[in-house]
């Protein structure tokens, strides 16, 4: 299966080499890696173009967009514009700089596509160092795909028309899949470990966004809330949950555009209400 990863990078020097060095030693090579720096101000143009001149299935872009942060839609867009010079793929990944993969992670995810033609999504799971060892990065159910080692059919992809630019877009994607009937798996022997933990620098302004994602997603507010919950108790962070219920409401009163039709909101719904009641 030919396999096409697009890699967003700002300001990745101190993680480059050891990501892309991970994806040199795979079992199974991924058909190229396209390494797309987003006006980084440190070494990760330089990095990326040394690994390139040693393999010629790594390719270096430069983009050039606004300074400004934007949770969600800049790394989205820095993705859509490394998606726009792939060659021809069965699986596109979306991969962060800041993960080391197994050397058998693409090996054992192709076996699984090759499995089940039904598989539309399929990854690893990534953990964090602490002390000594390296944990699970508990943010999220193990059944959840994560978006810094996003892998997906290209039927799939397409299905679900690519990713939507907004925070949020890691998991409407996967919702949309199985509003399409896709399965998504994960795998628990593939660890993946993420050199810089999830929420690094989180500000309100972030968790706002949280919110007004699950606006986009129409989730409702009775499972924004739930769901805002769940989030603050697993990151400790009592502001976590008003301001998310904060940005929902937000985007409720400026009625900003939705991510998923009416149909596909009703799906999302139910299925979440599905997994609530599952674990009670």
């Amino acid at each position: 299966m030919r396999i096409s990863i697009v890699i967003p990078a700002h300001n990745e020097a101190s993680y480059l080499t050891d990501c892309l060095d991970s994806f040199v030693a795979q079992t199974y090579l991924p058909n190229e890696v396209i390494v797309v720096d987003d006006n980084s101000s440190d070494d990760t143009f330089k990095i990326a173009q040394s690994l390139a001149k040693q393999h010629d299935w790594i390719k270096v872009l430069q983009r050039k967009s606004i300074d400004e942060h934007i949770p969600g839609k800049k790394v989205v867009d820095t993705f859509n514009f490394g998606l726009e010079h792939t060659s021809e793929f069965d699986l596109i990944g979306k991969f962060d700089a800041d993960i080391v993969l197994p050397p058998n992670y693409f090996e054992l995810i192709v076996n699984q596509f090759q499995a089940n033609w039904k598989l539309g999504m399929c990854s690893g799971l990534l953990f964090i160092k602490k002390g000594d060892d390296w944990v699970y990065e508990n943010i999220a159910d193990k059944s959840h795909i994560r978006g810094p080692i996003k892998l997906y059919h290209k039927a799939c992809f397409h299905k679900i028309d690519g990713l939507r630019t907004g925070v949020g877009w890691d998991t409407v994607d996967t919702l949309l899949a199985k509003y399409h009937d896709f399965d998504t798996l994960t795998l628990p022997d593939l660890k993946v470990k993420h050199l810089r933990p999830t929420g690094h620098g989180y500000s309100s302004k972030n968790y706002q966004t949280k919110g007004a994602a699950m606006y986009k997603m129409r989730y409702g507010i009775v499972l924004t809330k739930i769901a805002t919950l769940k989030m603050a108790w697993q990151a400790k962070s009592p502001s976590l949950y008003i301001q998310a219920v904060f940005g929902f409401l937000k985007a409720f009163f400026q009625q900003k555009p939705k991510y998923v039709s009416i149909k596909e909101g009703r799906f999302i719904r139910k299925y979440r209400w599905k997994g609530i009641w599952s674990k009670i």
